[in-house]
């Protein structure tokens, strides 16, 4: 059985960087950024690099805000992508926020204003 019990997401300097850029190049808060990295990651082919020895900003932030109302629905669609790449449970904690990660680093090539936001959805 899955479990993902990480609470408190903390994020190294380059994705605390990145989701300052984002907010301002987007105006859209962290947490929503997260919310689309996230998606953004798990749709990607192959595995993210594991967050072990990079540097850790200031930034840590509650999962359920990162999350929101919708937290249930994002760690079952990390758990089945968990499942799909043969992840054993004992690192399902490290690449839930290895994908939070990876789709950080995706949103500034995909996302240049608000307006292209729509070009993430799927015709």
């Amino acid at each position: 059985m899955y479990n993902i019990r990480t609470t408190r997401i903390r994020f190294t300097i380059d994705a605390d960087n990145t989701l300052k850029m984002m907010k301002a190049r987007t105006g859209l808060t962290p947490n929503i950024l997260c919310r689309l990295a996230l998606t953004l990651s798990l749709d990607e082919p192959g595995l993210p690099r594991l967050i072990k020895d990079e540097k850790k900003s200031e930034r840590e932030i509650n999962r359920y805000t990162l999350m929101g109302e919708y937290d249930s629905a994002f760690v079952a669609l990390t758990k089945t992508r968990l499942r799909q790449d043969a992840i054993g449970a004992d690192q399902a904690e490290e690449f839930f926020v290895a994908h939070i990660h990876r789709g950080i680093s995706l949103l500034p090539n995909r996302v240049k204003a608000l307006a292209d936001l729509a070009g993430l959805l799927p015709e």
